[in-house]
């Protein structure tokens, strides 16, 4: 087998177990499971880490992906959906998706919200065909899920993220490098 064959296999061997290892929906029944994740996700959010009642209250607007599933073996992926909350309602759907490359090896799944602290910064959230998570989040919560820090709370930045739920063989989780896409589901 030469080397391309072996790198087609593995490509093609890392992308239908992330699609197997997803769960989240894929051909699911649409935007009331989805609806229902969200609020299953903010119910268990809000009573493990009661100082995120605080951020809701003051975001303009919180995108909740109730499942993402990450996989990686040398080249790595992620992929989940979610509802853009804007008060009590959803307004849109999305999806994440990410690739990384590098050492790596395992799987694991985490839900996450990101509270968009300013009117602008989720105006260009929506406004965007592809938003793409970068080094401006502040995250709200560690790797380890510690208690919400107080600074977060008082923070000036225009999206705080909050990773929890984590479960699996791999370490840490991190945002950068996702790319958000508003579907139809």
């Amino acid at each position: 087998m030469n080397i391309l064959s072996r790198r087609s296999f593995a490509l093609g061997t890392l992308a239908a177990t992330t699609l197997a290892a997803c769960g989240n929906g894929i051909g699911g029944g649409g935007a009331a499971t989805i609806d229902a994740r969200v609020d299953s996700t903010l119910n268990g959010m809000f009573a493990q880490y009661p100082g995120t009642q605080d951020l809701a209250s003051r975001a303009a607007g919180m995108l909740v992906m109730p499942l993402v599933t990450e996989v990686g073996l040398g080249l790595g992926g992620s992929y989940g959906r979610g509802a853009l909350r804007v008060g009590p309602s959803t307004v849109d759907y999305y999806s994440t998706a990410s690739g990384s490359a590098g050492l790596q090896i395992g799987a694991q799944q985490f839900s996450h919200v990101l509270f968009f602290m300013t009117p602008e910064s989720l105006l260009e959230f929506r406004q965007s065909p592809g938003w793409a998570a970068g080094a401006d989040i502040e995250y709200a919560i560690s790797d380890q899920s510690e208690m919400l820090r107080a600074e977060t709370t008082t923070s000036l930045s225009p999206v705080i993220a909050v990773i929890f739920g984590q479960t699996g063989l791999r370490l840490g989780a991190t945002l950068e490098g996702s790319k958000y896409t508003r579907i139809i589901p």
